[in-house]
């Protein structure tokens, strides 16, 4: 017996497994003061290529109401987070990166992991937020923004880190070929 789910694309399979990823990103993070540094870091380590993968396959959905669009997670919030995170991410909060993939020289930029995932954590809670109201115009907007703000913030972040998770998860190893 088939379920009774909506067939409208806000309902869609990737819609609802890209929202129950972010909002186990979004609570861990709002819990994170009670684990340690070595459990956040395999959390973010673990959840980040999900979010990626999730974002990634979000469908395109144009908001027939794009007024209905809305912002939930203000400066204060992101600072009380911030704060949090880079209090457990010390001493190795910041990393370095290459900020163009296909220049022949590219900028190489320090970066803090708290600042990225708190930023990602914003784009997530406000995803989540909006997507819970209860009307088809907010689930579109949440949708389209969080697959808009997956091209051109979140998902760059996460692609950013990723290799300081693994170096600092793995930091005997990273650079080795001891595995081979």
């Amino acid at each position: 017996m088939a379920e009774n789910i909506p067939s409208d694309p806000v309902y869609s399979r990737n819609v609802l497994e890209m929202l129950a990823v972010a909002n186990e990103y979004c609570i861990f993070i709002e819990k994170s003061d009670g684990f340690t540094t070595g459990e956040l870091l395999n959390f973010f380590q673990k959840i980040s290529p999900l979010l990626y993968l999730k974002g990634a396959l979000l469908p395109i959905i144009e908001p027939t109401n794009p007024e209905a669009n809305e912002r939930f997670v203000v400066e204060e919030k992101w600072e009380i987070v911030f704060n949090s995170l880079r209090a457990k991410s010390q001493p190795s909060d910041e990393f370095w990166f290459a900020d163009a993939v296909f220049e022949t020289s590219p900028e190489i930029l320090k970066a803090s992991l708290a600042e990225q995932f708190t930023d990602i954590y914003q784009d997530l809670k406000d995803f989540v937020i909006l997507y819970q109201r209860n009307s088809i115009d907010a689930k579109e907007n949440a949708v389209a923004e969080c697959r808009r703000l997956f091209a051109c913030h979140w998902g760059i972040r996460i692609a950013n880190v990723q290799k300081a998770l693994h170096s600092l998860i793995y930091p005997d190893i990273a650079e080795t070929d001891e595995l081979f």
